[in-house]
């Protein structure tokens, strides 16, 4: 759906970025001033490559060889930005119909009444653009993004703006675009749980260049892009099915390739497909089976690899039934286990330690 090689000098700094993106939801991640944005603005035609191409739905939007650079309102992609810059003079209706209007019937792909149903912006289309909460502001900026029928639609950090109870309140209804229209998706973020919850791609990008392209299980299961992906949030994703709810115990399982493990009470329907985050930091390992403990998630494993980390720490990326976990223990508990590829082992990861913001429901 995108494929994209572009390069562009911006003082000290060069940007020279290429990869592909299908369909869904392709994350952009990285520090502030890898050259994200810069990304978004050459797709959405805000700023021009020095040289490379641009190809959005299999139209080629620039070609510095071919002298080929579509104007932004010929390039038919909607933009998200983190400010919702809505038009204050126009009702919500007048904003989402904005871009609408400028195509042909036939053009028009996505219907309004569903845009507005699955953002519930149904109850807001009389009001202006002052009336409403800054979570109102970008779901109406999305639906008037996906109103124009885009062939791509571009998010620069919309819910960078927000704080932390307006941006639970628009996550449920980007996730729910993403899913429901068949429209692909780029997504700038630093938010790790956002990428967590939306995206099917992960494309890395430091410095300028991109440092990693893969599914977000297999970018975040390398250890040596810890730096880039953040020491806190270093770890393993893990896909799994809610398998079950505990009411009495306040607990839900999710079945995945390496058995079942027990988190806090979900609100996700049995069957429903999840992404689990599981922190290197929680993950502590034994050799044998321990009996009678508190920690309710104890998985067989093997032992994949073994590597320092910084300070006195060490990375073990354990095989647990297919799926990979990261454990972060210290070199003094290597050196008292032994620890090598291949030997079989036991994770223990506590309850609590995964937290709601950890599972994310796919």
């Amino acid at each position: 759906m995108l494929d994209l090689a572009v390069r562009r000098t911006q003082g000290v700094f060069t940007l020279d970025v290429s990869f592909a993106a299908g369909s869904g939801v392709t994350a952009l991640f990285g520090r502030s001033g890898s050259g994200k944005t810069s990304v978004i603005n050459m797709v959405a035609g805000l700023s021009r490559p020095d040289d490379g191409r641009i190809v959005v739905g299999g139209r080629l939007l620039f070609d510095s060889g071919r002298r080929i650079d579509v104007p932004p309102e010929d390039r038919r992609v909607g933009c998200v930005f983190q400010e919702a810059r809505l038009f204050p003079h126009l009702s919500v209706r007048a904003n989402l119909t904005f871009g609408m209007k400028r195509l042909a019937p036939a053009e028009r792909k996505i219907p309004f009444d569903v845009v507005i149903g699955v953002l519930g912006i149904d109850h807001l289309l009389e009001r202006h653009p002052a009336r409403l909460s800054g979570g109102e502001k970008q779901r109406v900026a999305i639906g008037r993004a996906l109103l124009a029928s885009p062939r791509i639609l571009l998010m620069d950090e919309p819910l960078a703006a927000l704080d932390a109870a307006r941006k639970e309140e628009v996550l449920p209804f980007i996730a729910r675009v993403a899913r429901q229209f068949a429209v692909p998706m780029l997504y700038v973020s630093h938010s790790m749980d956002e990428v967590l919850r939306l995206a099917d791609t992960l494309v890395l990008i430091d410095g300028g260049r991109v440092a990693a392209v893969g599914t977000v299980e297999s970018v975040l299961a390398r250890t040596d892009l810890r730096p880039l992906t953040g020491r806190y949030d270093a770890g393993a994703v893990v896909e799994g099915i809610v398998a079950g709810h505990d009411e009495d115990f306040g607990v839900t399982r999710l079945a995945f390739g390496g058995g079942e493990l027990v988190v806090g009470r979900l609100a996700l329907a049995i069957g429903t497909r999840t992404r689990v985050r599981i922190h290197a930091r929680d993950v502590a390992i034994a050799l044998d089976r321990p009996e009678r403990i508190s920690v309710r998630n104890v998985l067989p494993c093997v032992v994949r690899s073994v590597a320092a980390a910084e300070g006195h720490l060490v990375d073990v990326v354990l095989d647990c039934g297919g799926s990979p976990l990261w454990s972060q223990i210290t070199r003094q508990a290597q050196a008292a286990l032994a620890l090598a590829p291949g030997l079989p082992v036991h994770a223990l990861i506590k309850a609590v330690t995964i937290a709601r913001g950890d599972v994310a429901g796919r």
